[in-house]
Formats: C-alpha cells, structure tokens, sequence
C-alpha cells in the first residue's frame, strides 16, 4: 500500500504541488457562513472551492470530516451532509497518461482536480489533511455505487516528464487499489478524483487510525442529468419528484408566438450563404454530411452552465483574473455550442476580394469578445464589445473557421451582425441579422424570442460609434443599419495581416499592438491539439496582443 505524503508524489490534482501551509485546526474553524446552497434533507450542495477529507480525533475517538473553505469562512461539515457536485465544466474529453485507470478505451471523463482543468474551472476542490488523526490513517473504500466507475490518483506533470506511472490510490473497479495511507504529515494531499458517467455516485470511506475506525458515505453527483439539489446526502437514494396539482380551473388561453429552435450542443457555421443571386447570413447546425439550415431570427443559441470558466492571467481584458467568463474554446467540447464561420458556401469565382463580418450591437448584461490564440500567449481579437463598436473581420472564399467566444455575464444576449461581399459582376451584396443567445441557466432559453427580440430596453447595449465613418477601401456596403446610429460599411481587412490599428486593452480600451494571426482553422487535426491549445491558453501568461478592422480605420 503506497503511503500518501507531502513529497512529490504528494497529491497534486494535475499540476505542481499545491502547498497551503498548516490546516486550520478544527477549533479554528466556524460553523457557518460558507453560504453553500442547501439541497434535499437539509444537505449542502458544493458545486466549487476548497474542502478536505480530515480524519480528525474528537474527544478521543477518529472521525472523518469535510473542512469547507468554498465560503467566507471555514466550516467543519459531516460527509452525510454533504453532496459534492462534479458539474459539466469538469468534462475532460482528451485522453491523457493517466485516463487508463478509468478504461483503456475512455474517451472522457469527469474530474475533481483533472489534468486539463485544474485551477481554471468553478469546481470542488477535494483534497486530503492527514495531520490531525495524530498517527498514519488507512483509508479504504468500503463501498461503491454509481453508474460507472471511480477512481483516485496522482499523476504529476514531473511524472509525465519522467515517463513514471500514476500512482493509484482507489478504484471501484480494481480490487488491488482499495486503500491507501494518508501520511500524519499530509497537510494538505490533492488527489484527482475520476468518474466514467454521469449520474449520482456513493462513496463509502472508511478511515482507521490508531485502533480507531469511522465510516462515513459521501454523495456525488456528477454531470448534469442530475439536480444535485434534489439528491439526499450520505447513503440516501434520490427522491422521485411528486406531480404537480392537477388544476380544475380552466385558464384562459392567450396567443402565443413560435417557439425558437434552441440549440445547445454541437457544431454551427455562422455562414454567408448565396440564396437567390444575393448573400444572406444563415446559420448551419450540424455537419457537412448531416445539417440544417436556419435564419438567425428563428434561432436561440445557449451557452450551458458547463462553459463557466476562470479568467487567467494574460486574459485581463475579459475581467478580474479568478472572476468567471462563460467561454466557447476554439475545439468542439461536447455538451457545448461550437460556433464557427463560413464562407464555403461560395466559390471563389463568385465573390471579388473577401467576405466581411462586422459585429455593429450587443444587447445584455456584459461584453462580448471574439477572438483567437496565438502561438506564444498572444490573443487576436477580432470584435470586443467593452470598448465600442463597430467591429469588422473578414474571410477569405472559401473558408471555414472558429474562434474563441467569450461572455462576461450570465443573461440574455441579442448579436448584430452584417455580413457583405461584393459578387464577381461587381454588386454589392449584405445581409444584416440579430442572434439570441442565452448564457447559463438563469433564464430558460426555451422562454426566450430570438432575434431582435421583445425586451423594451436591453442594458448594456452597445451600438457603432457616432464617429464611425466608412472606410474608403470598403468592398462592401450593408445597406441596413442598427437603431441609433448609421452603420459604416465593413473594411474588407484581414485579421491575419499586419497593419497598425486600433486595438483594446484590459477592458478599457487602447493602443492596440500589430501581429500576424488569423481565425484558427478548423480540420483534422483539431481534436489532436484542441487540449493543449485550450491548456496553452487558459494556463499561459504571455502578453495579451490585439489585432482588429474597425470601421472607423483602416
């Protein structure tokens, strides 16, 4: 049995050792104010922060116990009162060293602590205190169930580099692994906790230490097919939800409008389509082999609670470095909207020069950015709502591309976009459309009217600058216009080509600093790099560079 101790094969989660200095003692620790939410039987539900398993001596007898630093304040919490959310966010899609301790043919999985995502998601944090037993502790898993399976270990990037294996310390479907030994100087050990399927799981742990024994059974639910608000804690089972009252009172009937198709997962083209001799902006769902097709106003894009994600250093333009952006990566995550851009609608023969996009309004409760990574931590930006806008790109034909999508609130957000091109024969060709998204769980997206939408005022809204003038070497012109202001016509410009513009800064707005870069490509190869860019990026400190068309300049 492999004792668990605080050198480098110390728990780490997926990166460095982590490090916190002695653990607050039990008597340092308060009860209350961690404003956890509550779920069924009274239990908490901690869906994000810091927490230890503490095998810990109260009044001479060994007790295992959950020390919760997700709150304002610590809290000493009993594991039967407790439900451990692993949400969407902990989804890791990429096989890695470690993953053939879940499966040999895993092709993802969900991780407390992963090797992609520690640090950088809104997630439980489990780790494992040692010092308080007052001797060596056996922890052993006396029980399992779940709809998959479960398995803890430490697999360190200083391993990787030395091509040494994971060291495991419990797996449900290994009998070899069923315990391990958690070291009286483990302060604070932080292992990686892994499970195959979505569903609701029951760890039974029984902890031993100097001839003492406590058994304790804490729920997890993982995913989110479950509403870990309504799971009981400990060894309980999930309630069946009782009907609502059958109303015997008939309520008058009102007119309602269509609803939208919503659209939450998989793959999207936002796509300049010739249609009858002109452009339109349309979007495609789905694949080249197997898609449809639909008007922007028909449609409300959600962005789902499992694109929360942490704002990293280098990424200060998106807001305060650890406050949350719900974020759409370059590579298709599933469970997530994958939104690219199309231009192979067209052949090159019909269209001279290139295909403008230029996002002229964002309407709802935060900005909006575009953009991609470069190869050494710079970031194109393509359009940014927080410091004005027109903003314009443009793409070649044809073409096929995605970028990075992020938002910066929860809420209802409402796109314009004009998308022009100037045909072979030398007409000037546009359409102008507006595409609702809805951003996390806060509203039902099904309750939403797309498009333009119906709400009497959407703050804050962003519209072109009274200043924007056309640019000379526009090569198209959409005619239509954003209430409020005159749209100027697109600037055809590369976002890949070197010139000196107006770029932001950290949320402000400012000189901007030219580069090479481009919309990333989308191909074959894309689920080969997607973890390492996504890691590059999120983990990545390089400066934070800026390359964008205006209207306003060429």
């Amino acid at each position: 049995m492999r004792a668990l101790t605080r050198d480098r094969r110390a728990f780490t989660g997926a990166a460095l050792i982590v490090a916190t200095g002695v653990l607050l003692s039990a008597a340092g620790l308060v009860a209350g104010g961690s404003g956890a939410a509550r779920a069924a039987g009274d239990a908490v539900v901690l869906d994000e922060g810091e927490l230890d398993l503490t095998p810990r001596l109260v009044d001479g007898k060994l007790e295992l116990q959950i020390d919760d630093r997700s709150g304002d304040s610590a809290v000493v919490r009993e594991p039967s009162e407790v439900v451990l959310h692993a949400g969407p966010a902990t989804k890791e899609d990429l096989i890695g060293p470690a993953y053939p301790i879940l499966g040999d043919t895993l092709l993802s999985a969900y991780f407390f602590n992963g090797w992609e995502n520690a640090g950088q998601i809104f997630a439980p944090e489990p780790g494992w205190n040692g010092t308080e037993a007052g001797a060596d502790t056996e922890v052993r898993l006396a029980g399992f169930e779940g709809p998959g399976r479960f398995a803890m270990y430490t697999y360190t990037r200083e391993m990787d580099n030395n091509d040494e294996s994971p060291v495991q310390h419990l797996n449900s479907g290994d009998s070899a692994h069923g315990a391990f030994t958690l070291a009286k100087d483990a302060e604070r050990a932080v292992p990686t906790w892994g499970f195959t399927e979505e569903g609701v799981y029951r760890l039974t742990l029984a902890v031993t230490s100097g001839g003492s024994t406590d058994t304790e059974t804490l729920a997890v639910v993982v995913g989110d097919d479950v509403d870990p608000d309504d799971v009981l804690p400990g060894d309980g089972s999930t309630p069946t939800p009782s009907a609502p009252p059958t109303s015997t009172t008939p309520s008058p009937s009102t007119p309602t409008a269509p609803a939208a198709h919503v659209i939450d997962n998989g793959h999207l083209d936002l796509a300049a389509r010739p249609v009858d001799g002109a452009l339109q902006f349309q979007i495609k769902e789905g694949t080249a082999h197997d898609h449809a097709w639909h008007e922007p106003d028909e449609v409300v894009l959600h962005v789902k609670p499992g694109a929360r994600r942490k704002i990293t250093e280098g990424y200060e333009f998106l807001g305060p470095v650890g406050d949350p952006v719900w974020w759409l990566p370059i590579q298709q995550l599933d469970g997530l909207v994958w939104p690219g851009w199309s231009t192979d609608q067209f052949k090159s023969s019909e269209i001279d020069g290139r295909v403008a996009f230029r996002l002229d309004a964002v309407q709802g409760p935060g900005a909006l950015s575009i953009f991609t990574e470069g190869s050494v931590g710079s970031v194109t930006m393509h359009a940014h709502s927080g410091d004005g806008l027109p903003d314009t790109f443009d793409l070649s034909v044809p073409t096929h591309r995605h970028t990075v999508w992020t938002f910066a609130q929860e809420g209802v957000y409402r796109t314009t976009f004009a998308v022009s091109a100037t045909l072979a024969d030398g007409t000037k060709v546009s359409d102008t459309e507006t595409i609702a998204w809805v951003v996390g769980d806060d509203v039902d997206p099904s309750t939403v009217t797309p498009g333009a939408g119906d709400e009497p005022t959407a703050t804050p809204t962003t519209t072109p600058s009274q200043s924007a003038s056309t640019s000379p070497t526009a090569t198209a012109s959409p005619s239509a216009s954003t209430s409020g202001s005159a749209n100027p016509a697109p600037s055809a410009t590369d976002p890949g080509s070197a010139s000196s513009g107006t770029g932001g800064s950290a949320s402000a707005g400012g000189s901007g600093t030219s580069t090479t870069g481009g919309l990333a490509s989308t191909g074959a190869q894309v689920a080969v790099i997607g973890g390492i860019a996504v890691l590059a990026l999120l983990v990545g400190g390089g400066a934070v560079l800026f390359v964008r068309r205006r209207g306003t300049s060429q």
